[in-house]
């Protein structure tokens, strides 16, 4: 029995000398798993400082002031609260200078009237719409929405890392769209001003966030049209803020 146990232990010898003498197996590096973007939450994660204020500028017109919609429905109040979830120890104020039928020459009278404080940590600017409405000049957007984005830049605390602007919705897909007859020349109008501010945003390496995919599901998800048939849903307007999010978390904690 003793011999059996010496032979058995002298086996187990040999094989962890044997092994030990070869040269170790390279272990492959794990590839990263990467989210699927169109499957899963971006997730987003700020410091948790504590009783921090950061205040936040919504500029634009209908879109912003969440026509048609409850105040805490539009699309800035659910970014506000939104950063706020992220970390609740600080304050988020939010300060609007928008109106339903606005065009780039109201906004901009706007806020030389109501010369606001440049102190702010995020600005949005959304605006556009009634421009094209109003069947104003496009060159007339050509000017005026740079004017738009410097202004903003200055509320911004002078940094355009503080600014985002959003796409123009596309109303030709909801039902009071579709009874104007025009349909395809609005989308091909609404194209034409949110490709220059995108071009402009580029050009100036400032955040330009797309929404207007998302209304051009209007017709075949009415959830994402308020009860007037015209303007973007509470629903729609939580989309936005999904796009919205990631990047004014990063603009207010630098």
């Amino acid at each position: 029995m003793k011999n059996q146990i010496k032979i058995i232990v002298a086996f187990f010898l040999l094989l962890f000398i044997v092994s030990c003498s070869e040269s170790p197996i390279p272990k492959m590096a794990s590839a990263p798993i990467v989210a699927n973007p169109t499957t899963n939450p971006v997730v987003v994660t700020v410091p948790q400082t504590q009783n921090q204020t950061f205040s936040y500028l919504a500029l634009g017109d209908s879109y912003t002031i969440g026509q048609s919609v409850c105040e805490t429905c539009r699309f800035p109040e659910q970014l506000r609260k939104s950063l706020s979830n992220l970390n609740a120890n600080n304050t988020y104020p939010l300060k609007l200078i928008a109106q339903t039928g606005w065009t780039t020459t109201n906004l901009i009278s706007a806020i030389d009237f109501q010369n606001p404080a440049s102190d702010y940590d995020l600005v949005t600017l959304l605006i556009g719409v009634n421009n094209q409405y109003q069947n104003r000049s496009f060159s007339l957007y050509e000017k005026e929405f740079p004017e738009l984005v410097t202004k903003a830049i200055a509320l911004a605390k002078g940094d355009k890392a503080n600014v985002i602007v959003i796409s123009i919705p596309d109303y030709a897909y909801t039902p009071y769209g579709q009874g104007s007859g025009t349909q395809s020349k609005i989308s091909m109008e609404i194209d034409g001003y949110n490709a220059f501010a995108k071009k402009y945003c580029i050009d100036h390496t400032i955040e330009f966030i797309n929404i207007t995919d998302i209304t051009r599901k209007g017709l075949t998800n009415s959830n994402l049209v308020a009860h007037d048939g015209l303007h973007p849903s509470e629903f729609a307007y939580s989309l936005f803020v999904e796009r919205i999010l990631p990047k004014a978390a990063i603009a207010i904690q630098k």
